[in-house]
């Protein structure tokens, strides 16, 4: 057989491969490498073809559902790691923009020291200052290698940003009299560990955080997160493999909160160490980046000793714009939730997830109740507070029914913190939805809309047991459903037929994330 006739015989067998591949075996609904449910095929009507929308429904359906969809994915990336090579210090090239209005406020105010604390000092990476870094996909920035590899998200945020979230905070401190109001703004990682070489690439975060604290008035109070952070960079205090930090960084920053609120703290050795072994997080998805899933890490927190605690539980039901739409009545659980080595859940231990409103009743007295109201870094925080307050109320900026000024007056409210990260606190419309729960109605629920079955959203992992402690006994954790992802990347897991739990969007990481 002459060459040429042997590449037409190769290339037809392998056409006729992919063909029957394609187009016979059963197509993909789920990925678990993007942590998404896959199109499904769109509904017919003759205005759709008209318009051609249903041809190209069909379309994106096909190309979106193949057979064997994530290991097809997971081989492009071994390929591309094996081949790829450097162009100097500048392997890839990426720009980043700002997708939110700072929303600066007006008029230029002097820049003031946190008066409750030490002045928010700048860090210098001492750490891995000297590393080689990679820019992957999404923007997301790879450090290290083998078992000490770590993704970082860029933040592209200005030092003016964020005017929405401090009139939201100042508001909050001027209509809730008698309520102690505290800011905690929390940094990414890319913060402590960004070499110096990929600094382009992502922007201080200090200095925004520092222009928050200093514009905070009529009492309300800025949380020194960052340097309590910047004080243990040496120690595991953010994961490696997933965007969340550690549940030892929110321990350290628990640890500024409580000191800041005049309330008492224990030692972590007042806890019990807990270890998910083998956690691939969700920057594997996101940056399609092999060495993450090969470098698994252990996923570490921590249930607090001799406290006596309930936990009730209000579960949310959402639609498809994450509008909600249900709150059933409030069932009690564990706060914790105990998942097995390998899954990648594990960072939803706290409370199950975020589509819900908590309430933990401890066994500490002292007259003090708080509000955390939180995105989904704020869920490893409130289980460091169960010796330091009588009551925490943990709410989720994007799911909240009541109206916060009822609230806080029903339940006895002392305190109330906002437990957010850079990119929630920058983001105008992650302000505008707190401040909305001073003058919403109680009881705003959207009307439920019915949608296909399937296109309900769900994470396949092992069903959670509750972890053994003092929890006084009651029903499971609610299950919760999972957010579809906005874009194609989303939270990495490897785990089949298992309750549902909730995994929220995570943007780009050259965009402003205003659902994180």
């Amino acid at each position: 057989m002459t060459p040429s006739k042997l590449y037409i015989w190769i290339v037809s067998v392998t056409f006729v491969g992919l063909s029957v591949v394609m187009l016979c075996l059963p197509r993909s609904s789920y990925s678990e490498l993007e942590k998404r449910d896959l199109a499904v095929f769109p509904q017919y009507s003759a205005e759709k073809v008209a318009d051609g929308r249903f041809t190209k429904d069909v379309s994106g359906w096909f190309s979106d559902t193949e057979p064997y969809r994530d290991h097809f994915m997971a081989a492009s990336m071994k390929v591309r790691d094996a081949i790829r090579f450097s162009f100097g210090n500048d392997e890839e090239k990426i720009s980043f923009h700002k997708t939110d209005s700072p929303s600066s406020p007006e008029g230029k105010k002097e820049d003031k020291a946190d008066s409750y604390g030490r002045e928010l000092e700048e860090y210098e990476n001492h750490i891995n200052a000297d590393e080689n870094a990679k820019i992957a996909s999404a923007g997301i920035i790879i450090v290290g290698s083998g078992q000490n590899v770590r993704a970082l998200n860029a933040f592209g945020g200005e030092a003016t940003g964020g005017g929405e979230f401090i009139n939201t905070v100042n508001r909050y401190q001027r209509e809730l009299p008698g309520v102690k109001v505290y800011a905690m703004v929390i940094p990414l990682s890319s913060e402590f560990y960004t070499p110096d070489k990929a600094k382009k690439v992502t922007k201080p975060q200090q200095p925004f955080i520092k222009n928050i604290y200093s514009r905070l008035e009529n009492g309300a109070r800025g949380v020194n997160a960052y340097n309590a952070l910047a004080d243990h960079v040496t120690e595991d205090i953010y994961l490696r493999t997933d965007h969340h930090w550690a549940p030892l960084g929110a321990y350290y920053a628990a640890e500024e909160f409580a000191r800041t609120a005049g309330v008492p703290f224990k030692p972590l050795s007042s806890y019990t160490r807990n270890v998910v072994k083998g956690y691939v997080g969700s920057m594997y998805g996101y940056s399609h980046d092999i060495s993450l899933k090969n470098a698994p890490e252990d996923f570490v927190y921590y249930t607090p000793n001799g406290v006596n605690y309930t936990t009730e539980y209000r579960q949310y039901d959402v639609n498809k714009d994450y509008k909600v739409t249900n709150e059933h009545k409030p069932v009690t659980g564990s706060y914790f939730v105990k998942y097995p080595d390998g899954s990648s859940a594990a960072y939803s231990t706290f409370m199950g997830g975020d589509q819900k409103l908590t309430k933990v009743t401890t066994g500490t007295k002292n007259g003090r109740k708080v509000v955390v109201v939180k995105d989904s870094y704020g869920n490893a925080l409130p289980g460091y507070l169960f010796y330091s307050f009588e009551e925490i109320h943990v709410v989720d900026f994007r799911y909240f029914t009541h109206n916060m000024k009822n609230y806080v007056r029903n339940n006895g409210i002392t305190d109330l913190v906002f437990c957010v990260n850079v990119f929630n606190a920058y983001s105008s419309g992650s302000a505008k939805k707190m401040a909305n729960f001073l003058t919403q109605s109680d009881g705003i629920i959207t009307t439920p809309t019915p949608a296909p079955a399937s296109s309900t959203s769900t994470i396949s992992v092992p069903a959670p047991k509750p972890v053994s402690n003092t929890v006084k006994p009651g029903s499971e954790t609610p299950a919760v459903k999972e957010k579809s992802p906005a874009v194609s990347n989303n939270v990495s897991g490897d785990e089949k037929k298992a309750e549902p739990v909730n995994a929220e969007p995570f943007k780009s990481s050259s965009q402003i994330s205003v659902d994180e």
